[in-house]
Formats: structure tokens, sequence, C-alpha cells
């Protein structure tokens, strides 16, 4: 398992609960993100490629760049 970072545009907590049906769709991940973080922080451990993670984000509506 890897672990990956992303900066997100990610805001607040009912952001967070806008991207989760996404996110849960990715098979055996584990993701958080750190909303004290001035760039939002998403940190997801999970065999994912970049491009899935950042997808799945985009279909939420939000925006993420690999760090």
């Amino acid at each position: 398992m890897k672990t990956q970072q992303f900066k997100t545009n990610v805001k607040c907590g009912a952001c967070v609960a806008a991207i989760t049906p996404e996110m849960s769709k990715l098979e055996n991940a584990e993701w958080k993100v750190d909303l004290s973080h001035p760039d939002r922080i998403l940190t997801v451990s999970g065999a994912q490629s970049t491009a899935e993670i950042i997808s799945a984000l985009e279909k939420a509506g939000y925006k993420a760049e690999a760090i």
C-alpha cells in the first residue's frame, strides 16, 4: 500500500461530505483531508493510481494536484 498526497480545493466539512461518495468508490483506500492545512492536503493510502484519485475528486466537482 502506498500513500499519496494532493493539494486540493476542498474547503470545509461539507466539501468533505461532497467528495465522500466518490472517494468511497476507491477500493481498499483510506483517505482524509487536512482542513487545517492552507493547501487542504488530501492523503490517500491504497493501491490507486494518482489519476484514479484525481478523477474521483473531479467527479465530485473538486480539483486535486499531486504533491
